[in-house]
């Protein structure tokens, strides 16, 4: 690694330990802001959607980054920051149980609410016949996240891991929820 290179994770790290809210929710939001760019080329949009982008960013500023931040503060709470493989499952069972569940139907109504500004009725319909595929396809790939999160990352970078992976899954839900928009318009 570049000493350039070095420098700037230091100085992440630091503003992760100073700031941790602030740079967890930056953080959640320009990798919300990437996936989202990334998703407007691969759905074949020539010029990248400005609003759209901003408001996809807005959600991982304002939303993703802090819920994150509380949710890991919550489980190392409860869990006392055990991390034995019981522990773990318990963790990663919880939180399919309650913050995916949460968190997809969350970001489903953002999207067709605030980025579309689809009316509430058609938003409800497209959550209704569209979320449980959703969900179902969150359990099979989520749960091997948040275990590989509960056991080797620290507590301070387990939102930053979650972000970064979250932009991958960003980019899966905002095709599927184009695809759903484009069927229904």
């Amino acid at each position: 690694m570049s000493e350039r290179m070095k420098g700037v994770l230091k100085s992440y790290l630091q503003q992760l330990q100073e700031h941790p809210l602030r740079t967890k929710a930056i953080t959640a939001g320009v990798l919300a802001g990437f996936s989202d760019a990334t998703a407007q080329k691969i759905s074949g949009i020539k010029k990248i959607q400005l609003r759209r982008l901003l408001l996809v960013m807005l959600y991982g500023f304002a939303y993703g980054g802090p819920f994150g931040h509380f949710l890991h503060k919550v489980m190392d709470y409860i869990f006392k920051g055990k991390k034995d493989n019981t522990t773990i499952a318990k963790k990663v069972l919880l939180e399919q149980l309650t913050s995916s569940p949460w968190n997809n139907l969350v970001f489903m109504m953002y999207y067709g609410l605030v980025i579309e500004g689809r009316p509430w009725s058609l938003v409800k319909t497209k959550v209704r016949k569209d979320y449980p595929l959703i969900q179902l396809t969150a359990w099979k790939f989520w749960p091997i996240v948040g275990w590989v999160n509960y056991q080797y990352m620290p507590l301070q970078l387990r939102v930053v891991f979650h972000s970064f992976v979250a932009s991958c899954w960003g980019i899966f839900l905002n095709l599927k929820a184009r695809t759903i928009a484009v069927k229904s318009a």
